[in-house]
């Protein structure tokens, strides 16, 4: 069972910076990929960054790009995702998951369930 947990989320002002963290615990295998997503309230989810375990493959969402960053370091069994220049409409719930693979059409090939997400709130 792939059980990850997301963390690293708070409170920052538009143009700041955080870092969240994505850890692993628990399971056999090893996904093949893991993914970002966020729910802002009252909208779908949406898929943001993944990357596949070897680190080679690496997608972003193009409202992402330049501003997120996904990494990896898997002696921390954890992925990160670095977001710079965090404006108020980044606010959301982040949620990290298991993907099958990371490439075309990555996120619907997450699997397993949801974990309970990291709050972000951008506001001055």
């Amino acid at each position: 069972q792939v059980q990850l947990v997301e963390s690293g989320g708070g409170l920052v002002e538009p143009g700041g910076s955080l870092r969240l963290s994505c850890t692993a615990s628990g399971f056999t295998p090893v996904p093949n990929a893991e993914g970002w997503f966020r729910q802002a309230p009252g909208k779908e989810r949406e898929a943001l960054s993944c990357i596949s375990r070897s680190g080679h493959a690496i997608r972003y969402a193009d409202y992402v790009v330049g501003r997120f960053t996904i990494s990896r370091d898997d002696a921390k069994n954890t992925v990160y995702l670095q977001m710079n220049s965090l404006k108020v409409e980044d606010t959301a719930v982040y949620y990290c998951a298991p993907l099958q693979f990371c490439g075309t059409n990555w996120a619907a090939a997450r699997f397993g369930n949801w974990g309970p997400g990291t709050q972000v709130t951008v506001s001055s």
